[in-house]
């Protein structure tokens, strides 16, 4: 499904944002605060978010500290296509876990006049880069990187740190299955288990 470019107003420009990081550092509240200012600005908005992830509720955007805003889940990023033509401001949550299609569906839609708006998380458990999230960094606009706090030494933190075992790379969860942490601490947690 192609998106017509809105050629009735010069004004109407699409572009991508990006915001990334590890796990408990804010992108979904920031992703839910850039939202919230575009109804504000009386912009059509509409989120979605992977089908997958139920962790707080099978139909909202909730962020670690409870904020929560009303989303449409979908199995796949196509699916974005169908419903997002409508608004002006797209929103997508948890993008690493939508499939390789991700950066053209975004593409898509910037180019059919639409803000997107995207939060995920940059790595893995592993520390290695998570899905479709380099390719949307590399096409984005505007990157945000946030940071949490790092549960071991207190310096910022870049890395979810699993704190249980498994290898499974795509595992929900939240405080009793992840910490965040910061370079050193990771590293040399990962030292230890080798």
């Amino acid at each position: 499904m192609f998106l017509e470019k809105d050629t009735n107003s010069k004004s109407r420009a699409g572009w991508i944002e990006v915001v990334c990081g590890s796990m408990f550092s804010g992108k979904t509240e920031e992703l839910i605060r850039r939202l919230n200012r575009a109804r504000i600005a009386k912009q059509r908005v509409q989120i979605f978010k992977p089908q997958v992830d139920t962790r707080y509720s099978a139909d909202n955007v909730v962020s670690h500290d409870a904020n929560a805003a009303a989303s449409i889940p979908v199995q796949n990023a196509s699916q974005i296509l169908f419903y997002a033509n409508e608004y002006d401001v797209v929103g997508i949550d948890e993008a690493q876990f939508f499939d390789n299609e991700l950066p053209y569906v975004c593409d898509q839609l910037a180019n059919a006049g639409i803000r997107v708006i995207i939060a995920g998380l940059d790595m893995d458990f592993q520390g290695q880069p998570f899905g479709s999230m380099p390719a949307l960094m590399a096409m984005a606009e505007y990157v945000t990187k946030v940071h949490a706090i790092c549960m071991r030494c207190g310096n910022l933190a870049q890395y979810s740190h699993r704190t249980v075992a498994g290898e499974k790379l795509v595992m929900l969860g939240e405080t009793e299955s992840y910490e965040p942490l910061c370079r050193s601490c990771f590293r040399e947690l990962t030292r230890k288990r080798r």
